[in-house]
């Protein structure tokens, strides 16, 4: 397990073991890709970000992680692997939640009247590692979370 801070100052518990945690996950993120592209979403209000979100009642991480990409981007996945689980522990109130991150491969991309809060897909080709600091992307793409699930991502593609 690894452990850093936030952006915001919340104390960040990372594994790349299944099921770390006592608790179970109650969000997902999903870090997706078409086409050999990176596909996100545009956030409201903090910008560009891969898609996830909250567990609905009954639904299972997996399946929550599909309906959040399919919400916000209006892909479907022909692929969904989970990379890692990490736990923030909220400096103010000291409560914790832990959110469960996947690899996801999108099949295709639907156009949809709504993408709830967000402003729908956006891809983006090039370094994702360095351009995630740039100001049009969320602070969720700017923590070490990302960096460090990015290079578990290369790991695995590249058999190590």
């Amino acid at each position: 397990m690894e452990e850093f801070k936030d952006i915001n100052g919340n104390r960040i518990q990372l594994s790349f073991k299944d099921r770390f945690f006592d608790e179970e996950a109650g969000h997902v993120l999903v870090i997706c890709q078409l086409d050999g592209r990176w596909l996100l979403t545009q956030h409201s209000e903090r910008g560009l970000e891969f898609p996830g979100g909250k567990v609905e009642p009954g639904e299972t991480i997996e399946q929550a992680a599909r309906r959040e990409v399919y919400e916000e981007t209006g892909a479907i996945l022909k692929k969904l692997n989970w990379i890692a689980d990490y736990r923030v522990l909220d400096k103010d109130t000291g409560e914790a939640f832990v959110k469960a991150v996947f690899s996801g491969i999108a099949d295709r991309v639907v156009q949809k009247k709504t993408y709830y809060e967000t402003k729908g897909p956006f891809v983006f080709q090039g370094n994702l590692t360095e351009a995630r600091h740039g100001p049009n992307f969320s602070f969720i793409m700017k923590d070490e979370v990302i960096e460090k699930c990015l290079k578990q991502l290369e790991s695995i593609k590249s058999g190590k």
